[in-house]
């Protein structure tokens, strides 16, 4: 029989398209025909704190090969502007290794000139702007981070809400509104499982409507602003303290999984040749192995997943439900301590030796990824062995083994003693 190695090659070898490529002839680029705006605006852009966030750097000079990214916090002056990183000085990073820290700079990277900040934070909310090491300034962002207190779970059965709920508004005193605040919900989801029953969240994000917002920051409505923007005068006082805040809403649903396409003939009459059937053709969804120590705070992302994807999470065959694992206001230790994000990540916190096992992740109600997970004991620095919280367990375990075969060992001396002695009395008597 063949191995494995042997018949994934001759698939390669199958598949013309995997050992030759041409480059299009046409492609042109991208920042040839956008030119730069000759007045630096800022692109107001709300996320929920958690997710993965993606600034791309829409223009900038052809001359340009690589590219610095800035950042001021809101309502900073010009000299409080500092520098990110350089576009090519930053390695690839995979949401699933993203480290548990709330240093900004351990958690962003540059790629294709793009800004991506791993698991955001309120603190992440402020002015990006992408430019060079002259501090000729591009492009920029008004990024508003927004923390969600409260997460419900919403019947299947309840009647649709508008998109937008006006909550609170403060007047001028004529009668006319000086601000609106209200909440603005995105759309469901997709269904994130099929087969079995799944959910679908929406995401509400605060906003303001007003005809005093700075000009400066750029909006696809010009009246209108997300809460935490630097658009929003400062008269209008600190708005993410108001009744209104960001929502996170959980529904079920339940959907038929659509049919697997059938491999191509070329693979079929390979693996017959093989001596293979049709359904030993080798799974798509991608493995990865990780290895974490005990005791800390460990967090799983989904590969290719983004804020506004559907994404579900499975231990075995067992589903990790968002409803019973809320990041926020859940009720039980074990609730508590695993739990899905607004971002879609899984966090465990801390990680122990129990969580050892196979993790599925879903996007967009497909499987996408299997991580297998392997949590071990570690001992840090300045940590002794009778520190450990299994210290006192083990002893008695290690105690017990050694009564218990020392019992038997002299078992088995006084049974050999008598056998022995009666052995010797019963030759002495016949004698």
């Amino acid at each position: 029989m063949p191995s494995s190695s042997s018949f994934l090659l001759l698939l390669l070898l199958l598949a013309r398209d995997v050992w030759s490529y041409e480059a299009p002839e046409d492609k042109q680029d991208v920042f040839a025909g956008r030119a730069c705006p000759a007045f630096l605006s800022f692109t107001n852009a709300a996320y929920l704190a958690g997710v993965t966030v993606e600034l791309p750097c829409h223009c900038k000079p052809q001359q340009v090969q690589s590219v610095l990214w800035f950042f001021r916090k809101h309502l900073g002056s010009s000299e409080e502007t500092g520098a990110l990183g350089h576009h090519h000085d930053n390695q690839q990073l995979d949401t699933s290794q993203v480290p548990h820290s709330d240093d900004l700079r351990s958690r962003f990277s540059i790629r294709l000139f793009s800004l991506l900040i791993f698991r955001t934070g309120p603190d992440d909310s402020g002015i990006y702007i992408c430019g060079s090491a002259q501090k000729d300034f591009f492009y920029g962002y008004d990024l508003d981070v927004q923390e969600v207190h409260r997460i419900s779970v919403t019947p299947r059965l309840a009647p649709e809400r508008t998109i937008q709920e006006l909550t609170e508004r403060k007047g001028l005193g004529s009668g006319q509104p000086l601000y609106q605040v209200f909440t603005s919900f995105r759309p469901w989801t997709v269904c994130d499982r099929c087969g079995v029953s799944g959910e679908q969240i929406r995401v509400g994000l605060c906003y303001v409507r007003s005809q005093f917002l700075h000009v400066r920051y750029r909006r696809a409505n010009e009246t209108v602003a997300s809460c935490g923007s630097g658009a929003v005068p400062r008269t209008f006082g600190d708005l993410r303290k108001s009744r209104v805040e960001a929502k996170l809403e959980v529904m079920s649903c339940q959907v038929t999984c659509p049919p697997r396409p059938p491999p191509s003939s070329k693979l079929l009459a390979l693996m017959a040749l093989l001596g293979f059937s049709s359904a030993s053709v080798p799974a798509e969804v991608p493995v990865f192995y990780l290895n974490h120590p005990a005791g800390r705070v460990l967090t799983l992302g989904c590969p290719g997943a983004r804020a506004n994807m559907a994404v579900a999470w499975d231990r075995g065959s067992e589903p990790i439900y968002r409803s019973e694992h809320l990041a926020s206001g859940s009720s039980g230790a074990e609730a508590s301590r695993v739990q899905i994000d607004a971002g879609h990540h899984l966090v465990f916190k801390p990680a122990k030796l129990q969580d050892t096992g196979v993790f599925c992740c879903w996007l967009q109600g497909r499987q996408a990824a299997q991580i297998r997970l392997l949590v071990y004991v570690h001992l840090g620095r300045g940590q002794s062995v009778t520190s450990h919280p299994d210290f006192l367990t083990a002893v008695n375990t290690v105690m017990t083994s050694y009564v218990a075969m020392t019992t038997v060992f002299f078992l088995l001396v006084v049974v050999r003693a008598g056998v022995r002695f009666f052995g010797d009395a019963a030759q002495t008597h016949v004698e």
